[in-house]
């Protein structure tokens, strides 16, 4: 079982932050998110365990721990009580972003994968997910309640793209292993959803999706990396209209909603988040929907 888990919340860096610590640590191949606490504990810890690679063999005289990058497990209680039963001296490493900027980008993510085929306006109203997983205190406390502070610890997006390698120096401490020099490639590339477009036939990506999911439950993980990796994946991704800009009044209607949290984790982290809290001079309800 893993040793420390990077909880999230999504579009924190965490594809980034995967693909630097595959060299130096061992994670689950070639699929990212197992998503094994929060969406398949049903199938056993085999089935877990089959996730990671088998044969860690290398040159480096450290033995690698095991780890998983698993971002949709922070707004996750039941994915938060299993962690803890299972590896109760796991470290978990937690990455807080601007929520107006981290929930749109989440938005863009979904709309691409075709999992909801809404405007932001209205995803903001009928998917829980956006908000649930902006509400950084509530589920920050209930992390730190069921492992502790010592094996708890919270960090910030932005300091990963402002210093990505001292980042990467306070994370290679936490989780135990030694640390390391960010190649020049890696120092400037933290992956993003800018370039993610609607795609061209929603029902078809939808149906993609899903039947990728279902191979991965199947153990089946390389064939949709192959698709992924081919010509192919152009029929599921991409192709549609480019995604509409977040407005001033929508972000500053998502700041407000999410404002409280955010003077909480200020006071819990002592960090200054105004940034996170500015609001334009005028905003404009989200619209309820039902």
């Amino acid at each position: 079982m893993p040793s420390f888990f990077v909880v999230g919340p999504p579009r924190t860096g965490t594809s980034w932050l995967h693909e630097i610590l595959s060299e130096h640590t061992v994670l689950p191949s070639p699929t990212k998110e197992t998503r094994f606490f929060d969406l398949h504990f049903h199938l056993g810890a085999d089935w877990y365990r089959d996730r990671f690679p088998r044969n860690t063999s290398d040159r480096n005289p450290f033995p690698r721990p095991v780890g998983e990058v698993g971002p949709t497990y922070f707004s996750s209680p039941e994915a938060r009580e299993r962690i803890a039963a299972m590896v109760p001296e796991a470290r978990i490493v937690c990455i807080f972003r601007d929520p107006a900027e981290r929930i749109f980008s989440l938005y863009r993510l979904k709309r691409a994968y075709g999992m909801i085929p809404w405007t932001f306006e209205q995803a903001i109203a009928r998917d829980p997910e956006l908000l649930e997983s902006g509400r950084y205190a509530t589920h920050l406390k209930e992390w730190l309640r069921v492992f502790g502070p010592a094996q708890v610890m919270a960090t910030f997006y932005e300091d990963l793209r402002k210093d990505p390698q001292a980042y990467v120096d306070e994370l290679s401490g936490f989780i135990g292993i030694p640390k390391f020099t960010l190649t020049p490639s890696q120092l400037g590339r933290v992956h993003t959803s800018e370039g993610m477009t609607a795609p061209r036939n929603y029902y078809l990506t939808r149906n993609a999706t899903g039947l990728a999911e279902w191979l991965k439950t199947r153990k089946l993980d390389r064939v949709v990396m192959r698709v992924k990796q081919s010509p192919l994946i152009k029929l599921f991704l991409g192709g549609g209209s480019s995604f509409e800009k977040l407005s001033p009044e929508v972000k500053a209607r998502v700041r407000e909603l999410l404002r409280t949290e955010v003077e909480e984790l200020e006071s819990m982290l002592d960090r200054d988040l105004s940034a996170w809290k500015s609001v334009s001079t005028f905003s404009c309800a989200l619209p309820v929907v039902v």
